[in-house]
């Protein structure tokens, strides 16, 4: 038993020396991975940067900053800005850096992280600041270029590489977003009635063009105005308006005259057709008439021969035929 001790002792100095030589190990050996490098300080001063892959320090004298370089996706949180046409708003943004140099990240600036971060607020506040409304809404792609190019030629120093600014959300008042919506709608309608005068405009010069091209060619100009003296006639227009060339106008001078006695002829055609239909009436209510006395003469006819045959027929009954003197007796006593 006292062996087995004296031997538990005798092997303690050397488990503890493998144990210490473990530790230096694992302190002396530092693996980077590809998006890592360190920055290595040897008894305070800046020795090197390395990685990546398997590095070995001195323990107890070397001191090692792991660095990341891949790309840092830092939200700047929404910001209060007077425009410069003093409009308030609130703007966000999202800030893309990367560590381009290690040793100047952990030697020229403390916690880079933050620093890149406050740094890129104070630039959106003065940059948005000098901008108007207007411009912020419509040239959001030129605004985030300047801030970029500003935080990265700040950063430099730093050895920090700032890739890109993007603003992301615009928050202005309600009364605000009313008025924007009016003045789009009146752009809008601006912009019809640009297209509209361009458009008449375009036609004019077309009819003019047409116009040249007609006055040019003979019978041309006949011709379209028999088309659209046809065309009229298709539709269900009671009234068909026939057009007068220029032309014809200097031909005949005296159109006027010659279309107001045309139109006097035909009034005073119109008032003779008036008199014939009148003598017509006039002629078959004659005719009528004398049809209706010739009528009325035969049944007159008709009725004194009916007479005459009558009385021959009353003297039977009534006996013999009186005297003139009995007649006039008759008549005295009626």
């Amino acid at each position: 038993m006292t062996e087995i001790i004296e031997n538990v002792e005798g092997a303690v100095p050397f488990i503890v020396l493998i144990v210490i030589l473990f530790l230096l190990l694992k302190m002396a050996i530092k693996i980077f991975p590809e998006y890592e490098r360190g920055v290595l300080f040897r008894l305070g001063r800046l020795v090197t940067v390395k990685g990546p892959g398997l590095v070995f320090i001195i323990p107890f004298i070397d001191k090692i900053e792991r660095i990341s370089l891949r790309i840092v996706v830092d939200n700047v949180p929404p910001q209060e800005v007077i425009t410069r046409d003093n409009v308030t708003c609130k703007v966000n943004a999202v800030l893309y850096y990367r560590v381009t140099a290690p040793d100047k990240a952990v030697v020229n600036v403390e916690k880079f992280y933050d620093a890149t971060s406050q740094f890129a607020q104070t630039t959106m506040r003065s940059v948005v600041g000098q901008a108007d409304l207007d411009e912020l809404l419509s040239e959001r792609e030129k605004i985030n270029k300047k801030i970029q190019e500003i935080v990265d030629e700040a950063t430099d120093p730093w050895g920090i590489k700032a890739t890109a600014v993007e603003l992301r959300d615009v928050i202005i008042p309600e009364t605000m977003q009313r008025a924007i919506a009016r003045q789009a709608e009146a752009e809008r309608n601006r912009r019809a009635v640009v297209i509209q005068a361009e458009g008449e405009k375009q036609a004019a010069v077309k009819i003019s063009e047409a116009a040249e091209i007609l006055s040019h060619q003979e019978g041309s100009l006949t011709l379209r105005t028999l088309r659209t003296i046809s065309d009229m006639s298709n539709s269900e227009s009671t009234t068909i308006l026939f057009p007068v060339p220029m032309e014809m106008r200097r031909l005949l001078p005296n159109l006027d005259k010659i279309m107001e006695e045309s139109m006097d002829y035909r009034e005073k055609n119109k008032a003779d057709q008036d008199i014939e239909q009148k003598k017509e009436k006039i002629k078959k209510d004659i005719e009528e008439q004398k049809i209706e006395d010739i009528e009325e003469m035969e049944k007159a006819k008709k009725m004194v021969e009916k007479q005459k045959k009558e009385p021959g027929e009353n003297e039977n009954k009534a006996g013999p035929k009186k005297g003139p003197k009995e007649n006039a007796d008759d008549e005295k006593n009626n």
